[in-house]
């Protein structure tokens, strides 16, 4: 969508995603760390963060609006949530359920398809002959691979054989869907058509888009690496953030037009675009802080209640050794 809102959309989608990951990531690497080599299995709570994750990725694309199959889902997710991935889910259906249901019908789909002006999901016009609304077509078929990846998301943390690492396959061809559809946006629609400030500042996503594809592929083959996590997590943030900027810069909401034509702004737009990394950066160098220093008080306290027991245990056997002398 060519207004503000039609940029708000997806950076919310990234920023929450982008947040969400700056807690988890930092707050399981930090527990492994703490625990000793014998205790490296991860509790349930986080294989339940993870499927939150997946969920929240589909839903960034689709949910559910006939209320009788909301419903239904709602205490699909509930049981799944309540008892844990470890326990098998038996009912395969229900399982199905809660990927299928997700994706019924699209926020952004939906968003890109039936706002006022959109193709209603007419693709081609036989009495004109020609396409309807390619620019939101083109949206809507980005957040379908990203739907695609929250789907397989939750597949990993079901009993399926789902391949290791598949997930972060199905996010990095997310990422470069988005990144493929973007550049070919950019050089139809913006290149021939556009101002040279339009051009610059959509063509600043490809550095989050494309770095963020690389990084996620490379975790394919890397699995649990707290660098590539956290690099994949702050060019998300980074994504999410400079949509808001381009929405800001193209359709301002004080109503204060900006030159597109001045070099002066394009250069300042090069540097909030630094700027806007920096805070990335530094939102997740500050979460991962955080994080760890729960994870220090909270172990602090397991050790001090380890060491509290073993020593009411130690009294009661050297009471019961008394007890058996007399």
């Amino acid at each position: 969508m060519a207004n503000f809102k039609g940029h708000a959309l997806p950076g919310s989608c990234f920023l929450l995603l982008g947040l969400c990951w700056s807690v988890m990531y930092p707050l399981r690497h930090c527990w492994r760390r703490r625990q000793p080599k014998g205790r490296q299995k991860l509790p349930l709570f986080f294989n339940r963060i993870d499927l939150i994750e997946g969920a929240l990725m589909i839903f960034f694309a689709f949910v559910g609006e006939c209320l009788p199959w909301c419903t239904y889902l709602d205490c699909s997710l509930f049981k799944i949530l309540h008892y844990g991935i470890s326990q098998p889910l038996n009912d395969l259906p229900e399982a199905c359920c809660l990927t299928l249901m997700l994706s019924c019908h699209s926020v952004g789909i939906m968003a890109e398809q039936f706002v006022p002006d959109g193709p209603h999901a007419h693709l081609y016009n036989r009495e004109t002959q020609s396409w309807v609304k390619l620019m939101n077509w083109q949206h809507s078929t980005m957040y379908l691979f990203f739907s695609i990846a929250g789907v397989v998301k939750v597949l990993t943390m079901s009993p399926l054989p789902v391949p290791l690492g598949l997930d972060r396959l199905a996010l990095s061809l997310a990422f470069f869907i988005e990144g493929t559809v973007s550049k070919g946006l950019l050089f139809y629609f913006h290149v021939h058509m556009r101002p040279p400030l339009d051009t610059h500042i959509h063509s600043m996503l490809f550095v989050p888009v494309f770095g963020g594809a690389a990084i996620t592929l490379l975790e394919v083959f890397m699995r649990d690496n707290i660098v590539l996590e956290l690099l994949r997590t702050s060019m998300t943030i980074l994504q999410g953030s400079w949509f808001f900027q381009i929405g800001f810069v193209l359709y301002p909401l004080n109503g204060v037009q900006w030159d597109l034509q001045a070099h002066d702004n394009t250069m300042f737009i090069t540097m909030c675009f630094c700027w806007h990394l920096a805070v990335a950066l530094l939102i997740v160098g500050i979460n991962y802080w955080m994080c760890w220093c729960c994870v220090q008080r909270c172990s602090g306290r397991g050790s001090d209640i380890e060491i509290m027991m073993r020593k009411t245990s130690s009294s009661k056997k050297a009471l019961l050794q008394e007890s058996d002398e007399e």
